[in-house]
């Protein structure tokens, strides 16, 4: 069973950056997908951004538009980590951020979707102040 620990998350204030860090062990399928969703008070987890490699062994990032130019999503293999670095926070990116894998084979055309994944993380906070 895969087993997903995020960290990082935090108080910051608009402007400020913050690392987010996803520790994940138990996978037996050797190319999942990765991503980060997010989810504020009252609204839909929504997709920020997604990492999924081709059988080349090419990796193909995905980002939702709220993230492009300010998120960068990132994993190392060897210690099994998938991380967001977050620039520029505001007030909105606020929110519980969640590490999620889809461990099942096949490619997903843009990968930021809930219903795409497999598993998931028990989240961790993010809150920026203006």
């Amino acid at each position: 069973q895969v087993h997903l620990v995020e960290s990082g998350g935090g108080s910051v204030q608009a402007e400020g950056s913050l690392r987010l860090s996803c520790v994940a062990s138990g996978y037996t399928y050797n190319r999942p997908i990765m991503g980060w969703f997010r989810q504020a008070p009252g609204k839909e987890r929504e997709g920020v951004a997604a990492v999924q490699r081709s059988a080349s062994g090419a990796d193909y990032t995905y980002y939702a538009d709220s993230a492009k130019g300010r998120f960068t999503i990132s994993r190392d293999n060897a210690e099994n980590t998938l991380y967001l670095e977050m620039n520029n926070l505001k007030p909105e990116d606020t929110a519980i951020y969640f590490c999620a894998t889809r461990t099942t084979p096949g490619w997903v055309p843009v990968p930021l979707f809930p219903s795409d994944f497999t598993d998931w993380g028990q989240g961790t906070q993010v809150t920026v102040s203006s």
